[in-house]
């Protein structure tokens, strides 16, 4: 089971986190909210992209095949893996017969999902995150923070330190200087790999077009150096028309990175052809369920599929700006992953995520496919609770707790009652600006939490000895 009480308690005592998550959420927000102005039809875009987005996922598997067709017909290769094993298993076969020994990646949350770089590793196949957020916390030994930004935890002196140690760089905050060490490294890798692997934002079933969105230019260099390239993207990801895609690029990339448009739009449209000076001999598109079948079945849940993964609601969450995304302990963090997790997991093994929110609904009003995170999160908590009633886990404290609570909220002079019993016993519990910051019961409520201060009177006793005042002059 993910313990993201356990994790959050220890990102709530790390400073050095909170300083750079408050820095650069702050600053996402900022330009999420200048793009997003500028923009006097984003509320019909949103609209209009839940409505492409619902269409296609109610006839998934039209789209998917035709996507298929399209590829095929254009030179590629198309694998279904029904899991993560079998995805991984097709790539590192592949590398395999073809004598690779390492492959460069571009950004992929799919391939996170999976453990593709562990897969590849144990084949013997070195993978090189291309990214440079990814790049980071491949030499850190970490997994990504965020979806858009995976080293958005590391401030500039940590990233320097870190290639200092790793790269034998001079130690310098200067950005320039730290992207070159980063460039001049993986230039090589481009060169040397005998296989590219990216994701893919989009796959428009219509032309079996695979679209990558970056700024870097590094997946770029990752799907036309190489000799071959791997596409993993999840079936959710297919859209069916070319003219679609314009809606959606207008709301991701805004959404993300409060661009008005992102630095690349790669569009990849089979390998290279007969007089075509650059580009892979070979393309394979692995088309991962992993679960995602499941999901679109639940009447109730499927519309989680509709993400879109600009991160957006990882920005605006008051929980993921408060404990980061590596509390989480999952691939996808913040609002979406705290509905997404237990559904490619389990109920069982994600059962602190759903409730790792404090359903303010800012998730739902930032999300560019307007996908209502607030109302799958409880009918994930129903579900929850209901698996551990089921399972008789209820503990006989917090039922006897919830049998007091509803006798006294029908008895006022029960309720008045245990109130003033409440401030006496909680005094001695204050600290010495008579705020109550560990309850004996609920510690782990109050590790990141203060109640109010404590009033010498309840307001009803303060009325009340008013109007006696008053009634005696």
């Amino acid at each position: 089971m993910i313990e993201i009480s356990r994790k959050a308690s220890t990102a709530l005592q790390d400073a050095q986190l909170q300083r750079n998550l408050n820095h650069a959420l702050s600053h996402a927000l900022e330009a999420r909210d200048e793009a997003v102005g500028e923009i006097e039809e984003w509320e019909q875009l949103r609209e209009h992209a839940r409505q492409i987005k619902a269409h296609a996922l109610s006839r998934l598997g039209f789209y998917l095949e035709q996507l298929e067709e399209r590829v095929r017909h254009r030179g590629g290769s198309v694998f279904w893996a029904r899991d993560g094993q079998e995805a991984c298993r097709y790539i590192c076969d592949l590398a395999r017969r073809k004598g690779i020994d390492s492959a460069v990646k571009s950004k992929s949350m799919t391939g996170e999902e999976i453990g593709l770089n562990h897969a590849l590793e144990s084949a013997g196949i070195q993978p090189i995150e291309s990214d440079l957020g990814e790049y980071i916390v491949q030499l850190a030994g970490q997994e990504p923070s965020h979806i858009i930004a995976p080293a958005l935890h590391f401030s500039r002196g940590e990233v320097s330190q870190l290639f200092a140690e790793r790269l034998e760089m001079e130690p310098t905050e200067d950005v320039g200087r730290i992207t070159e060490t980063a460039r001049s490294v993986l230039r090589d890798k481009f060169l040397s790999a005998g296989m590219g692997i990216s994701g893919a934002n989009f796959a428009v079933a219509e032309t079996g077009t695979l679209v990558v969105v970056e700024n870097e230019g590094n997946a770029r260099l990752s799907v036309s150096a190489p000799s071959i390239h791997v596409a993993l993207m999840g079936i959710e990801k297919v859209i069916p028309r070319l003219t679609d895609l314009s809606v959606f690029l207008k709301l991701l990339v805004r959404s993300a990175t409060g661009q008005r448009m992102t630095s690349y739009v790669n569009f990849i449209s089979g390998p290279r052809r007969s007089g075509e000076p650059d580009g892979p001999a070979e393309l394979h598109l692995v088309l991962l369920d992993n679960g995602r079948s499941r999901i679109l079945e639940d009447e109730a849940l499927g519309p989680t599929l509709s993400c879109i993964r600009c991160g957006a609601c990882q920005n605006v969450c008051p929980v993921y700006q408060r404990i980061g995304g590596h509390a989480y302990g999952s691939t996808y963090q913040g609002p979406i992953g705290a509905i997404l997790t237990p559904q490619l997991l389990s109920l069982r093994e994600a059962a602190e995520h759903p409730f790792a929110s404090t359903l303010c609904g800012a998730c739902a009003d930032v999300c560019p496919v307007k996908i209502d995170i607030p109302k799958i999160l409880l009918e994930l908590r129903r579900r929850v609770r209901q698996s551990q009633a089921e399972a008789e886990l209820q503990t006989p404290w917090s039922e006897a707790a919830l049998w007091l609570w509803t006798k006294a909220v029908r008895s006022p002079r029960l309720y008045q009652g245990l109130a003033k019993w409440g401030r006496r016993l909680l005094r001695p519990l204050a600290g010495s600006d008579a705020n109550v910051r560990r309850l004996p019961l609920l510690k782990e409520w109050t590790q990141g939490r203060a109640l109010p201060d404590l009033p010498d009177k309840s307001f009803r006793e303060i009325q009340t000895q008013s109007e006696e005042g008053g009634s005696s002059q």
